[in-house]
């Protein structure tokens, strides 16, 4: 686990934060002898791609078709009217032209073998074009959360008493509305069976839903008697047990007025024993403060023991 005067020089050497987080959580582990179907599940699977591999997958498909339907047009020599005799890529302009719907005039079926595949392929593109649409949409009105999450926890002083505290911010500065968080301490067990299990922990937090969440929000649990933290190096003994905290957050965006949803996980060693968060709001002469992100990162260690 890094100390806190490492992470205070690391940080304080980047002066600007670029939002990156981190993957979406995964599955818990690697699946194996599961048998699926390739178009078992295909719109979640499209939905779920990223932009540069759906554009990449699209246009591979705009010219498997095209290539396709290029070939069968030149099965049949004088079937495109204004075409050259045998020419493949005049019979591949014809059909983009075709399944787009474009029909510049300059080339047309001249027989009924061309006629039958401009209909069939008519009929085709209508069918993709709607579909295209139908699935870019789908993935526009997804609705998508931007909270940016600290990039390391502390444990140290707050009102008096020890808090593992974690950091977060509307990365896009609208409104959020009926904000709820849970903070969870996932844990390896072996349960009764002999089996191993994971065990989910709810860390009770001081408050843990706000109604709006307009800039930045700081999440404290307090580490008594109760907190699986208490006791003589706590990270030590949850190390040994493998865990790791998991934080849930969801509420209502205020412009799409649709419920979003964000998770990020932090390892032990992004724990940062005594130690707590620089301040990110600077007060100014006129009496407004300041949101400066330079600072969202960084940790000050305190004088403070770690819990004990």
């Amino acid at each position: 686990m890094r100390s806190g005067a490492e992470t205070v020089t690391e940080h304080s050497q980047q002066p600007l934060v670029r939002f990156t987080p981190r993957p979406p959580l995964g599955p818990p582990a690697r699946v194996v002898g599961r048998v699926t179907r390739p178009l078992e599940d295909i719109y979640h699977y499209v939905l779920t791609l990223p932009w540069s591999l759906t554009i990449a997958y699209l246009a591979g498909a705009f010219l498997a078709v095209n290539i396709a339907f290029a070939w069968l047009y030149t099965l049949e020599p004088g079937g495109i009217a204004g075409a050259r005799p045998g020419s493949f890529e005049d019979a591949f302009y014809f059909s983009v032209q075709t399944v787009a719907t474009i029909g510049y005039g300059v080339m047309h079926p001249e027989t009924r073998y061309a006629h039958v595949l401009v209909s069939v392929e008519a009929m085709l593109g209508i069918m993709c074009n709607a579909l295209v649409t139908g699935l870019t949409f789908a993935r526009f009105a997804r609705p998508t959360a931007r909270i940016l999450f600290g990039a390391r926890a502390v444990i140290g002083p707050a009102d008096g008493s020890p808090h593992l505290m974690i950091r977060m911010a509307n990365w896009r500065h609208n409104l959020l509305t009926d904000v709820r968080v849970q903070v969870l301490l996932l844990c390896e067990a072996i349960g009764e069976d002999g089996e191993p299990v994971q065990r989910a922990i709810e860390l009770p937090l001081v408050v843990d839903e706000t109604p709006i969440l307009p800039v930045t929000w700081t999440v404290k649990h307090r580490i008594d008697a109760h907190s699986p933290l208490q006791g003589p190096d706590p990270l030590a003994r949850l190390r040994a047990a493998g865990a790791e905290l998991v934080v849930c957050l969801r509420g209502i965006d205020d412009t799409f007025n649709t419920e979003i949803h964000a998770r990020h996980r932090y390892t032990l060693d992004d724990i940062v024993v005594g130690a707590v968060f620089e301040s990110v709001l600077v007060p100014r002469a006129d009496g407004s403060r300041v949101l400066d992100y330079r600072s969202f990162h960084r940790v000050r260690v305190v004088d403070a023991p770690p819990p004990s």
